[in-house]
């Protein structure tokens, strides 16, 4: 590879690096968590709770696939009240790009080749 070829690579991991410092800390301690409160993900990031950081958690979150939620669950002592928190958790299902493509046969196919 040339040098200008090694540099512009170099300069798109160094970007990438930069634009995400967040994702590294974040991959390493959400192994094997299926769901956790953004307020929890700040905390552990040392970031204030801004309009600004939280759509920076958010687009690092649905890169890593976690999908966002509200629930009483991720509050500290369960179900206190009306209140619900906000938070991010692991799809129960395999996320597919379209449900129609599975769709054989199944509810609004086209049968073809089957006459009235």
């Amino acid at each position: 590879m040339s040098l200008l070829g090694r540099l512009r690579q170099a300069s798109l991991e160094l970007a990438e690096q930069e634009s995400h410092p967040w994702r590294a800390k974040l991959e390493r301690h959400l192994r094997g968590v299926e769901a956790i409160s953004t307020a929890a993900l700040l905390d552990l990031l040392h970031a204030p709770a801004t309009t600004g950081t939280a759509r920076r958690l958010a687009a690092i979150m649905r890169s890593l696939h976690f999908i966002p939620i509200k629930s009483r669950r991720l509050m500290p002592g369960g179900r206190a009240g009306n209140t619900v928190t906000r938070g991010w958790a692991r799809p129960v299902r395999e996320i597919k790009s379209s449900p129609t493509m599975t769709n054989a046969g199944g509810a609004g196919s086209n049968h073809q080749g089957m006459l009235p």
